[in-house]
């Protein structure tokens, strides 16, 4: 049986994305159909409504009207605030909104304003989703991390604003090169393979790719496939599954495969390996834990449990003797755990 779309609200601080996409994005206008692309794709939106002084942004007026956004006027007072009337109107709105409207389950505001955070966390404490979308540089650091989801329009498709680019000076001649982003593959892989695991530990073991992206979501919520050159999320795990890192196997609906490690010579299988080597190298004799680590960073310098989804060496220990790789006993002469072979 088919669950339910997703009902969407969408709240538009005009000005902060107009203004933002301006300077931030080489003088590009802003427009609102990469936005309304992309929540086509996660659901119906039922309300659209902008908030901005439409004296000062009426080249806008059209383009807004063709996507039956409502435009909710804060005109400009002379010598007063204005900034703060729009975003409290705003505000209030949505609250009401979340009242009147018990139907919808996804509110979607457009503003990279860290004044909108406590408007998220009062949305979500009445079980809305919320979806932040924003420019990349002028975007507060605490407003992605407060939604369920955050949107940055630079990285939308459809949004083809002109690369900004830097400076730089090579054998006394200045250079212009474009800025790319620092995208990390060796973070990605890390960030899956520890949902992965958290996932398999506090679950049935069984984790769907959808499942999975969800949860990496929840982490950083600022994540998005594309911003290490891949179109979708199975392309992305396509990839991890060509490395050895994951194994990917038919699941119970079309494009959506269950994710596991490998059996055997999987990602977390080699941590494994490395810790029953040290083990087994004690010739028989239990080895205190706390000098563990120290011994197999001998034999792989960047060892590291957390690239295994642990969140601490004893953890990862643990994880060894449920599969019966080791032993660990208390002893209070050593104040430690005593770690051997296992049977």
């Amino acid at each position: 049986m088919e669950s339910p779309e997703d009902r969407i609200a969408l709240f538009l601080d005009f000005e902060n994305l107009a203004i933002g996409a301006r300077e931030d994005l080489g003088g590009f206008q802003f427009d609102l159909r990469p936005v309304a692309d992309a929540l086509a794709e996660r659901g119906r939106v039922v309300v659209r409504r902008a908030y901005g002084d439409w004296n000062l942004f009426a080249d806008f007026r059209g383009m807004l009207s063709e996507h039956h956004v409502e435009m909710i006027e804060i005109p400009q007072r002379i010598h007063g605030p204005r900034k703060n009337a729009a975003d409290i109107k705003m505000a209030v709105d949505a609250i009401e909104l979340s009242f009147e409207r018990d139907y919808i389950t996804t509110f979607v505001l457009a503003t990279g304003d860290s004044d909108f955070t406590p408007l998220v966390h009062k949305l979500r404490e009445l079980n809305k989703r919320v979806v932040g979308i924003g420019l990349r540089d002028s975007t507060s650091k605490l407003l992605p991390a407060a939604c369920d989801e955050f949107l940055f329009y630079d990285s939308l498709d459809g949004v083809e604003a002109p690369q900004k680019r830097r400076r730089r000076k090579a054998a006394d001649v200045d250079i212009e090169i474009e800025a790319v982003p620092d995208r990390d593959h060796a973070s990605l892989e890390q960030l899956v393979t520890q949902t992965l695991s958290g996932l398999q530990r506090s679950g049935d073991g069984v984790v769907l790719a959808s499942r999975l992206k969800r949860a990496i979501i929840r982490k950083d919520p600022t994540f998005s496939e594309a911003d290490y050159g891949f179109r979708a999320f199975g392309e992305l795990l396509r990839n991890l599954a060509s490395k050895g890192t994951v194994e990917l196997t038919e699941g119970p609906a079309r494009g959506d495969p269950e994710v596991t490690f490998k059996q055997r010579g999987g990602h977390e299988e080699t941590g494994f390996d490395l810790l029953l080597k040290v083990v087994t190298d004690s010739k028989g004799s239990a080895i205190p834990l706390s000098g563990i680590k120290d011994a197999i960073r001998k034999v792989e310098p960047g060892f590291s449990e957390k690239d295994y989804g642990y969140r601490g060496f004893l953890q990862f220990s643990r994880a060894a003797e449920t599969r019966g790789l080791i032993t660990m006993e208390w002893s209070d002469d050593a104040d430690d755990y005593l770690v051997g072979v296992g049977g």
